[in-house]
């Protein structure tokens, strides 16, 4: 008979690279752990949001690098994108 196993460890956050700053409601769209905005909202009032494993009930609670977000069993790390895809695009001459 072979042990019994733990519970199964949770797949390791997704890197997540976005413009900064970016506030909860935007990240949770961005990293695809909703699918609407209206979704994100409703997750985070009803508690079902954590950052960095903390209870965040607030839509505009502003994230940082390294900060990792869970909703539904899912999880994304906020990772900032690189400062060339942050840069404005150049302006054409006309």
């Amino acid at each position: 008979m072979t042990p019994a196993k733990g519970p199964k460890k949770p797949a390791p956050p997704a890197d997540v690279s976005v413009r900064l700053p970016i506030t909860l409601g935007q990240f949770l769209k961005a990293a695809d752990l909703v699918s609407s905005g209206g979704e994100g909202k409703m997750l985070i009032v009803e508690g079902m949001v954590t950052v960095n494993g903390q209870l965040e009930q607030r839509r505009g609670h502003k994230l940082a690098p390294g900060d990792v977000v869970q909703a539904r069993g899912k999880a994304a790390r906020v990772a900032a994108a690189p400062a060339a895809a942050r840069a404005a695009p150049p302006h054409s001459a006309t």
